[in-house]
């Protein structure tokens, strides 16, 4: 099974309440950042580029259930920074849950093994635990050694006590195809709950600007790391609608939605895209009716757009387009299994 049933019956349950309601805007994914510190200095990450009076701040629960509230998404992202090094990142979890959000908490893993004890298994808790290959390859990523062991010694104990694990990839430029595949392979004997790609975009302030992939070439590596699984002589278990990775593979043209997936952080409501540093909104009501939307996705013809193909714009489109007729069959299927 890749995305849980639970989760995508009420996902498409809210798609259509939406329509229906004859709602043009609304979000599918609520990107909530209780804080930006973290406990690791990846170059691909802009995050703790903050200053400190920044890095110093956390969302309170209260102001996390209200952003969720406001929002209404029914799914709640929750990465960083590091939300494990948050002092009430429990409170804020179950809160969420308490909400019938499904919630994916998004970890390096240093701290995982040792917080277990915080959680209650919950179908509406997933821990994604961030692995961006196998050992050499990770701990590279995240310029630390021992970073990837811990990582999986974590999703062995957190699976050992019931709770559900899937694993979060970044694919850089420069990736190599047959290594990417070996690490799929390895991923599936740790039997997690889904693994889930993405290709690496720019963030304006990460350190490390010359690894992050152009649209084409996107495609061309997605498409040879992806060929095991689309003719299936693989069966990795990708916890993502299948037709988001036919667009990685260049099967699909897709636009971006860049409401789907809104940002909320100690900063406010980011305008309009996590990607991008263009300031803040106080309020998601602002968010949705000041900003100029035609300025954002590869049609606006907006640079900073052109070569993003990056999950959180494109995956809320893959999840509409899974609702036409022709299209609801394979996305059941990929829910309960051809």
């Amino acid at each position: 099974m890749a995305v849980q049933w639970q989760q995508a019956l009420a996902v498409g349950q809210y798609i259509v309440t939406q329509r229906l309601k004859g709602r043009k805007r609304f979000p599918l994914v609520l990107m909530l950042e209780p804080l930006f510190r973290c406990n690791l200095a990846c170059s691909g990450c802009g995050k703790i580029q903050h200053p400190p009076e920044i890095l110093k701040r956390n969302l309170t629960p209260e102001e996390c259930f209200a952003a969720a509230e406001e929002c209404g998404a029914p799914v709640v992202s929750i990465p960083g920074g590091e939300p494990l090094l948050h002092s009430q990142i429990d409170e804020i979890v179950k809160g969420l849950c308490d909400r019938k959000k499904f919630v994916y908490l998004c970890t390096n893993a240093l701290l995982l093994e040792k917080s277990l004890d915080k959680f209650q298994p919950s179908p509406y808790l997933t821990f994604s635990v961030h692995l961006d290959g196998l050992q050499e390859q990770h701990d590279k990523c995240v310029d630390r050694k021992g970073v990837f062991d811990t990582a999986i010694r974590a999703i062995r104990a957190a699976k050992a006590k019931g709770f559900r694990v899937t694993t979060n990839t970044t694919v850089f430029e420069g990736a190599d195809p047959q290594k990417m595949q070996e690490f799929f392979d390895f991923l599936e004997t740790l039997g997690t709950d889904g693994m889930m790609i993405s290709p690496g975009y720019s963030y304006e302030w990460a350190p490390d600007q010359g690894h992050f992939l152009v649209r084409e070439r996107t495609k061309a590596l997605f498409r040879e790391i992806l060929s095991p699984w689309k003719t299936g002589k693989k069966q990795w278990n990708f916890n993502h609608n299948p037709l988001f990775l036919d667009f990685l593979m260049g099967e699909k043209d897709y636009e971006c939605t860049p409401w789907g997936s809104p940002s909320y952080s100690v900063l406010g409501w980011q305008k309009p895209c996590y990607l991008l540093n263009e300031g803040h909104y106080k309020t998601f009501k602002e968010l949705l009716e000041e900003t100029n939307w035609e300025n954002y996705g590869r049609a606006s013809g907006n640079p900073k757009c052109a070569d993003c193909m990056v999950h959180c714009g494109y995956e809320p489109t893959a999840a509409m387009d899974a609702l036409k007729p022709e299209n609801i069959g394979r996305a059941i299927s990929s829910v309960f299994g051809s």
